[in-house]
């Protein structure tokens, strides 16, 4: 049975067993999973091609990429109001109220990343020194973010529109989209970065045209990536959706009292996002006096433990059009029962990702780094971390919940006090007397930390549900 059908048979109010439930939630899991793994191995490849020009050119990125989080995580949350108002009203049967969320989303969504755009080109000479970047550093970094900077309409298409077609039930779309984008990504990366040069290829002799341009070469590539695949992102939305290409007579335009809602959810997400991004900025100010070897430890480490949180958030988008779409269709039994099993299937392959993470942590970094003193500091760092991948797996997969059931604002609340209570003070006591790797200790107590409330959070979620209303009939 297709995962159409699964769903139409949860939206029609028909029985799904415990196997045809967690097959549901595997299935919607796994092409976003893949998509995520292929962007981070992606990263792999941009880091290590940035990486062969030496530890000050990977510190460039390193120095604003927790910046560039930041922005990107307000990117995300602002579209979140309407993807979940899409997931809730296909949910409920409503296709043509799901579709009124589409245009009037991307015009919203385009102005704010727009807004956005503007306040990276006025920082984007002084953001490194800010950051307190070394001499080496500094121009090139100013340089790789202001092209990040013009990118951003670009991206927020992207983010927003993955995110419809992912709500609307339609997983693989937006994931075959986002690895054809990464493989388009070190394409033009390769092109951008790097003079033309010859190269071997199955003992040819092949020439390979490029620019030279270094850090600026990879904000570039990454641009024109990003370009190919909003195009492909906005024809999949107007032409090729069952659920959401516009109809004859339908005008797209959201009432006005929908709109203010779907923006008031997506504030709490937008207020997360600003909580965690502006920490991890913060955290990079903590680490940059180490210098340049630990800024750039600490950036790759990042990209590489990335490989296994992934999985993580591909569950967590299952987890938010399943338990927004059985929200919808007022199966609230359902919708608990998707929560509890994306929840304890995220902690259990984030698990064995944390053993791989520990055994395979040397050849991780050396993948993206030649110089032995990162590499060194890389593992040993990567092997604090991976004790915490399970609980971090946790809060990755709850958060996704929380956003299908609509109730955005908890998890703001519960990562302020997570990072900005715990984390950032006892990283800033940690880098001084312990250096980097007393930060990575506090990072894996945290993260174990903001598990467990997270898990907490969502027991007291569904338990006050249940008080409120008899339990559903399966």
């Amino acid at each position: 049975m297709t995962n159409k059908d699964l769903l139409t048979r949860m939206r029609n109010g028909e029985h799904l067993t415990t196997p045809e439930q967690i097959s549901l939630v595997l299935r919607l899991s796994l092409p976003a999973i893949l998509a995520q793994i292929s962007t981070i191995i992606m990263q792999y490849i941009d880091a290590s091609m940035v990486g062969s020009m030496g530890p000050s050119a990977s510190a460039a990125i390193g120095i604003v990429s927790t910046t560039t989080w930041l922005i990107g995580g307000l990117c995300g949350a602002i579209g979140t109001g309407f993807t979940v108002g899409i997931a809730h009203r296909i949910g409920g049967g409503r296709d043509k109220e799901a579709r009124s969320y589409v245009q009037t989303g991307l015009i919203t969504v385009i102005t704010f990343a727009s807004i956005l755009m503007l306040i990276a080109i006025l920082i984007h000479n002084h953001l490194p020194v800010w950051m307190g970047g070394a001499e080496d550093v500094i121009k090139d970094a100013s340089r790789y973010f202001l092209v990040y900077g013009l990118t951003l309409p670009i991206m927020q298409v992207n983010y927003t529109g993955a995110g419809m077609l992912e709500c609307s039930g339609n997983m693989k779309t937006p994931s075959i989209l986002n690895i054809v984008m990464c493989f388009l990504d070190v394409v033009f990366n390769s092109i951008f970065i790097f003079p033309s040069r010859n190269i071997d290829i199955f003992g040819m002799n092949v020439f390979v045209p490029g620019f030279g341009l270094g850090v600026l070469g990879a904000a570039i590539g990454t641009m024109c990536a990003e370009i190919v695949g909003a195009l492909c992102i906005l024809i999949s939305i107007f032409k090729f959706s069952d659920k959401l290409h516009f109809r004859k007579n339908e005008t797209g335009i959201l009432a006005r009292a929908d709109w203010w809602e779907a923006l008031k959810m997506s504030f709490p997400v937008m207020l997360s996002s600003a909580i965690m991004g502006s920490a991890y900025v913060l955290s990079t100010r903590i680490v940059s006096p180490l210098g340049n070897v630990s800024i750039t430890a600490n950036s790759f480490s990042i990209t590489a433990e990335s490989l296994c949180y992934m999985p993580g958030y591909g569950i967590s988008h299952a987890a938010t059009t399943l338990v927004g779409q059985a929200k919808g269709a007022g199966r609230n039994y359902l919708s608990r029962r998707f929560a509890y099993l994306s929840i304890a299937i995220g902690m259990v392959i984030m698990a064995g990702a944390g053993v791989l993470l520990y055994i395979f942590a040397p050849e991780m970094i050396a993948i993206m780094s030649p110089d032995q003193g990162v590499r060194d500091l890389g593992t040993r760092i990567l092997r604090i971390e991976a004790f915490a991948e399970p609980m971090f797996g946790a809060s990755i997969v709850a958060e996704g919940v929380f956003r299908g059931l609509g109730k955005t604002g908890t998890p703001s609340i519960l990562n302020l006090l997570s990072m900005w209570c715990v984390r950032l003070p006892l990283s800033a006591l940690a880098a001084i007397n312990y250096g980097l790797v007393g930060v990575w200790y506090v990072m894996c107590i945290e993260l174990c930390f903001r598990g467990l409330i997270f898990i907490i959070a969502i027991l007291r979620t569904f338990r006050k549900e249940v008080e409120k209303k008899d339990i559903e009939k399966i």
